[in-house]
């Protein structure tokens, strides 16, 4: 018989969240679901209300941005990665396309449950904030060395 860890479980051993106390563990668990995506199945697109954000449990998602043509690959996501933090920053709209390039399971958490819970306890919002600024940054840095490159004649798109 095959025992389901309960989502508060995976939330806590995932290295992301990896020193939230079990009291912060539990709040955010609340806002928390088990979702699943097909090769191929788009997750949201540009624009979309940014109202989900996502750890990449097992699979693959590719970041994208719609051009004329095929849409360029800005970023490969893996099972550990964070996917949409553009639910901290208002207007809450998504900045790429996300498409699962495989079969991809994720945590979804609603992003409006946590806002409000971060309002409500700022030691909440202060503790995924300085979770999700090291994310933004390794994006906007990978996104700044692509751009680089694609002014340059060639990809570094993963």
């Amino acid at each position: 018989m095959v025992k389901i860890k309960p989502l508060e479980d995976i939330i806590r051993s995932h290295a992301f969240f990896d020193g939230l106390t079990p009291d912060i563990s539990s709040l955010i668990a609340g806002c928390a679901r088990n979702v699943r995506f097909k090769a191929g199945e788009m997750i949201y697109r540009l624009g979309d209300a940014a109202d989900t954000f996502y750890v990449v449990r097992h699979g693959r998602v590719a970041l994208e941005m719609p051009a004329a043509g095929k849409a360029l690959c800005v970023e490969t996501l893996d099972g550990g990665d964070i996917l949409n933090a553009s639910w901290l920053v208002p207007p809450y709209t998504c900045r790429f396309d996300a498409r699962a390039v495989d079969d991809t399971r994720a945590i979804a958490f609603d992003a409006v449950c946590l806002r409000q819970k971060c309002d409500a306890d700022s030691a909440v919002g202060y503790d995924l904030m300085k979770r999700f600024v090291p994310v933004m940054v390794e994006r906007l840095t990978h996104a700044r060395i692509q751009a680089m490159d694609l002014y340059a004649g060639g990809s570094t798109a993963q």
